[in-house]
């Protein structure tokens, strides 16, 4: 695999097979999922207070990397749709945005755009158009380091093919990134193939984020400031890359999951997911299926690994309880009073 763009090779008692985080995580919502924009704000004030739960690197302006992951704004995706595009978005659930991490050379970019376009019509979906995100660099006050590594980010906006369900829609979303994850991130032509990250692509959530402090998230997307900017949740994440090179893509929230604290059973779960993939199958992929593998991509951290099986798990038909409680078991084996049904689960 080519070397990823702007990391350093394996020194000292530095091992990228080692990435791990420790991290700070919040959470706001509205009971009855009334969005507004004061959800936005309230996450903001929780991210800002979460500044010791991060970290900065040699310059007090580049950190570690924060983010927000906000449900899908419609009332702001369809004006700046309109303004910027000149497209009117279909029902909520018919539309997906995403946004998506580009190489700042401009040929590089251009070449993973197409692809991408290419997999979108491969797919069956329509590709509405591309948007560049508004990125406020100097007002943040980004420092060099991150800057240095700062990634070209834009906006896809997708339709679901006609008869589609929501979420039959996602499940194509999910092939196309897996697929463009896949090609381009390990494209040995590319010396900064491991600049292209999708961030998110749904129908349901959308994701801010990079190399940033927590006071530079609402800063630096200014998207975030905009008053039609509504949601009715928003996670938020202050990342502290304890053993891990910390870079644009690694910031968190990831696309079903914040995560604070170290993987310790990191290498035996990662090889446990590549030996069940011989084994694998899905009513709702049927062959398509293994176009999703490898489950776990390489340059994840830990919580990076964890989202996928997470998102695999999710996309192929559980429930998020039973992913969650798959994934993360309760200590069963000795607790007399849980039901034997739980603990039949839990021995599965």
């Amino acid at each position: 695999m080519n070397k990823p763009f702007g990391y350093p090779e394996k020194q000292g008692l530095y091992d990228p097979d080692l990435e791990k985080d420790s991290c700070g995580v919040g959470f706001v919502a509205h009971v009855k999922g009334k969005s507004s924009h004061q959800i936005v704000m309230d996450a903001d004030t929780i991210l800002k207070n979460m500044d010791h739960r991060g970290a900065c690197g040699c310059e007090q302006n580049t950190g570690d990397g924060a983010g927000i992951l906000v449900g899908m704004p419609d009332k702001f995706l369809r004006r700046v749709a309109k303004d910027d595009l000149g497209i009117e978005l279909p029902a909520a659930g018919l539309y997906s945005v995403g946004n998506i991490f580009f190489p700042k050379d401009p040929a590089e970019r251009d070449f993973c755009r197409r692809e991408f376009n290419r997999l979108i019509a491969a797919e069956g979906q329509t590709l509405l158009g591309w948007r560049d995100v508004p990125q406020k660099t100097d007002l943040a006050d980004i420092g060099p380091t991150a800057r240095s590594a700062e990634p070209w980010i834009e906006q896809v906006f997708i339709k679901a093919a006609d008869g589609l369900t929501t979420d039959a829609f996602e499940r194509k979303l999910y092939l196309i990134r897996k697929q463009a994850s896949h090609k381009l991130r390990s494209d040995s032509n590319l010396e900064q193939a491991s600049l292209f990250y999708v961030c998110s692509l749904s129908t349901k959530t959308l994701i801010y984020k990079g190399m940033l402090t927590p006071a530079q998230v609402v800063p630096y997307y200014s998207d975030l400031s905009d008053p039609d900017f509504e949601t009715h949740l928003a996670m938020v994440h202050s990342r502290f890359s304890t053993n891990t090179f910390p870079s644009w893509d690694r910031a968190q929230p990831l696309r079903f999951m914040s995560h604070n604290g170290e993987i310790n059973t990191l290498r035996g779960n990662i090889n446990w997911m590549h030996a069940r993939e011989g084994m694998a199958d899905s009513e709702l992929f049927g062959p398509e299926l293994k176009k999703l593998f490898p489950v776990v991509e390489p340059m994840c951290s830990d919580s990076g690994t964890f989202d996928n099986v997470l998102e695999f798990l999710l996309m192929t038909g559980r429930t998020l309880q039973e992913a969650i409680m798959m994934m993360v078991p309760e200590a069963w084996q000795k607790h007399d009073t849980m039901s034997q049904e739980k603990r039949a689960f839990y021995e599965y």
